[in-house]
């Protein structure tokens, strides 16, 4: 079994209408380790203390494709990395990176916006669009997500153009659920939960999931997962660090699958 590396990624240098991302990593990790919970999921494993899982600190990032380049050397030492961070503009480059070393994979996106932009701001890597330069280049092989409530008609273009699996908040709740068939790579961006469970996060999109949804997503999972990030975390507009202790909950239940 392939060791799972938890790494931070301390970039917000692509986010809109508020700053704060990068720093994520420091108190997701306060969060994990505060004594306030144990470090067993609730499918009976601890993976923060298994022989398989280890925290290897911070990416030290001053460009934005630093991210590719330091992720694609941890993968190159037979590693899985679970990155905490940071914008979700992070995850187009650690897909490139895991392309390099997978063979096909499908990416589970929870997420209130699609992020398929094919510019936003005029910026082509803005977090609005990892999606979009993901399956533009077919760096997976299905993108499926959940959670979505936010989407205009570009978006929508978007979608059809890259045959996007898109369950919204409104099928979701109809009872619509993802099915997989590959190794799997999730990108838990936190404000697809509803702001009431997670309000830190920069932006709050009201009729989201559940954090027992979120749960039961992840614990029904049932193909390898590859690797994961959590993102959009932003300190600043947490409540009494309600959103940085449902991260490192989220972290410790993907982390469980990983190695179970």
């Amino acid at each position: 079994m392939k060791k799972v590396a938890l790494v931070g990624v301390p970039w917000d240098k692509k986010g809109s209408y508020l700053g704060g991302q990068a720093l994520a990593p420091a108190r997701i990790r306060e969060a994990l380790h505060c004594g306030s919970a144990n470090y067993w999921t609730e499918l009976n494993v601890n993976p923060i203390e298994h022989k398989d899982f280890e925290d290897i600190g911070d990416l030290n990032l001053k460009k934005y494709f630093d991210i590719e380049k330091q992720m694609a050397l941890i993968l190159s030492k037979n590693m899985r990395t679970l990155a905490i961070g940071g914008d979700h503009s992070m995850t187009y480059p650690i897909i490139k990176a895991h392309y390099q070393f997978s063979g096909e994979f499908d990416i589970l996106q929870i997420d209130a916006h699609g992020d398929l932009y094919d510019e936003f701001e005029g910026d082509k890597f803005s977090h609005a669009c990892p999606f979009a330069r993901i399956m533009e280049q077919n760096l997976a092989s299905r993108l499926i997500q959940v959670g979505i409530r936010a989407i205009n008609p570009h978006q929508r273009e978007q979608m059809e153009r890259f045959k996007v699996e898109t369950i919204e908040m409104h099928q979701f709740d109809a009872g619509q659920r993802p099915t997989f068939d590959k190794p799997l790579y999730i990108s838990l961006d936190l404000d697809g939960l509803d702001p009431a469970y997670a309000p830190g996060v920069s932006h709050h999109e009201p009729g989201g999931l559940t954090t027992r949804e979120v749960l039961r997503l992840i614990q029904s999972i049932n193909v390898p997962i590859i690797g994961a990030d959590i993102v959009e975390y932003n300190p600043h507009r947490d409540n009494s660090d309600m959103t940085a202790m449902l991260a490192a909950k989220l972290l410790k239940e993907i982390a469980g699958k990983m190695l179970s």
